[in-house]
């Protein structure tokens, strides 16, 4: 069975989740530097899930000029 047509999941939709849990991570954090990484961290994420929207055809990649 093909594991990309039983996934119930978009793979964005994940990223977008991890990115999420970062932001939560970085307003837990205890001091600005452990902020400011799970803050990149989340833009590496949203990052990634344009990216994978892009890929799977749902969406134009619009990159930062």
């Amino acid at each position: 069975m093909d594991k990309a047509k039983t996934t119930t999941v978009k793979e964005s939709s994940a990223f977008r989740e991890n990115a999420e849990n970062c932001l939560q991570l970085a307003e837990a954090a205890n001091d600005e530097i452990k902020a400011k990484r799970y803050r990149r961290m989340a833009e590496a994420w949203r990052a990634l899930a344009d990216e994978q929207d892009w890929l799977d055809g749902e969406a134009p990649l619009e990159r930062p000029t």
